[in-house]
């Protein structure tokens, strides 16, 4: 429940207040999903790599327990993508470097009314998590001026909430950033 807040809300945080909620047991056991919830519960043994679970999940737009529990992919994708960070962030500079070929221009509304960043990450050309990265690096989502109301509020609660959990080497993120850029 706490990482469905903290990704849902726009003042919880989950870290900050150590996956603490409101909800009790005696709400719990009302639930309708509480078995999908056991089920997920017993594939982990470590109380942090169910919590990955769950961020892996939230930031893959899966809400419903149910979804997630039948939805392997989504998982297995995050674990590899964060296991090889640096690798992963490698490949979409490299990715980004071919179609955009100067860095300023990645932050700019190029081909849609949001960074170019964002949508190429629309497209599937790179990962959330280099999207997440390049806005720890430069605060983008804050000083881009998207004017959207519809797709670019939860775009940007996305990038900005999943960050808490997306923890690189910042210092070698930037250098991988800058030899791609300048060579």
């Amino acid at each position: 429940m706490a990482v469905k807040m903290h990704f849902e809300s726009d003042t919880y945080d989950c870290v900050k207040y150590n996956y603490k909620t409101s909800a009790t047991q005696k709400s719990f056991w009302k639930r309708r999903d509480k078995f999908h919830f056991a089920k997920i519960a017993n594939k982990f043994n470590e109380p942090n790599e169910l919590i990955n679970f769950f961020v892996a999940q939230f930031a893959s737009e899966k809400k419903w327990v149910g979804d997630m529990l039948t939805d392997e992919n989504t998982w297995t994708q995050w674990q590899r993508r964060n296991q090889s960070l640096s690798y992963t962030f490698e490949q979409d500079i490299n990715t980004l470097y071919e179609l955009v070929n100067n860095f300023d221009e990645l932050f700019k509304p190029t081909f849609s009314p949001y960074p170019t960043v964002v949508y190429y990450y629309m497209q599937g050309k790179i990962s959330l998590e280099t999207v997440v990265i390049l806005d720890k690096l430069v605060s983008f989502t804050k000083k881009c001026g998207v004017t959207d109301t519809i797709i670019w509020p939860d775009m940007k609660k996305r990038i900005q909430k999943y960050s808490t959990f997306v923890n690189p080497d910042l210092e070698k993120m930037k250098k991988i950033a800058l030899r791609v850029f300048t060579s």
